[in-house]
């Protein structure tokens, strides 16, 4: 596979000056789209994969959030629940009538395995039919977008990431539905996550299904994980879930070793 990756960072930077650079949300997608990519070299390296492999999982990285950005302009939200699914979005952008795939990729025989990478990136599970190398570069993206969207929830104002006031951060509540998928160290389904600091517990949460140990190793190495535990909070069950979720966290961390 030939990829010309000065041109893809080109391609992407002309797709999203389409969109308004002082709009935290644009901006704060611009960045983590470029670490997502740096991520998912990083994982495909420690993997042994091919140099072509480690170029499409880098491209999966680059292109994976193009929906996000229609998204905000179309809704201002990041929220698919409330808006649209921007995976779906996004693969539709690129490999539907616009076609933006081929500003980035020139080989058209592997438009049906990024088009498959591209949707399952937020989905709760991978659908069963996906296997092979596929899944691979699936697991890929999946474990490079979860790692920096710690970071995400560290350098971005929770204000400004969640559009709430810093009141409503505090008074935000947790419940027991989602303390027992902690427990049980699984991602916590975003259908059962309603408030802010249920979001938080589900970001943190995110690390329990890191696939490969340059996931977790990244992960931790960052720092970003142990910063999100200082959510502002007045409620006590938040203080007590951000202290349960801390142990389950450092026990994951333990046995995975």
């Amino acid at each position: 596979m030939v990829l010309d990756r000065k041109k893809v960072r080109e391609q992407f930077a002309s797709y999203t000056r389409n969109y308004d650079p002082e709009d935290v949300k644009i901006a704060l997608k611009i960045a983590h789209t470029y670490r997502v990519a740096d991520n998912c070299e990083k994982i495909a390296k420690s993997l042994g994969l091919s140099e072509d492999d480690v170029e499409f999982a880098w491209l999966s990285g680059m292109i994976h959030d193009v929906g996000r950005f229609e998204q905000v302009r179309r809704y201002n939200t990041f929220n698919d629940a409330r808006s649209v699914d921007h995976a779906e979005l996004g693969a539709d952008l690129l490999f539907g009538e616009e076609g933006l795939i081929r500003g980035y990729l020139e080989d058209s025989s592997l438009y049906d395995m990024m088009d498959v990478v591209i949707r399952q990136h937020n989905k709760y599970r991978i659908d069963e039919s996906v296997t092979g190398k596929t899944l691979t570069f699936c697991n890929i993206l999946r474990d490079a977008d979860k790692i920096d969207i710690l970071r995400v929830n560290v350098e971005t104002p929770l204000e400004d990431l969640y559009s709430a006031t810093t009141e409503k951060l505090m008074e935000s509540e947790v419940s027991e539905e989602v303390m027992e998928q902690v427990r049980e160290k699984i991602a916590v389904s975003r259908a059962i996550t309603h408030t802010y600091a249920e979001h938080q517990i589900g970001h943190i949460a995110l690390v329990f299904e890191l696939v490969y140990p340059k996931s977790r190793e990244l992960a931790k190495e960052q720092g970003y994980l142990y910063q999100m535990f200082d959510f502002p909070t007045e409620t006590e069950s938040m203080k007590k879930a951000l202290a349960e979720t801390r142990r389950e966290v450092d026990e994951f961390f333990s046995s995975a070793e």
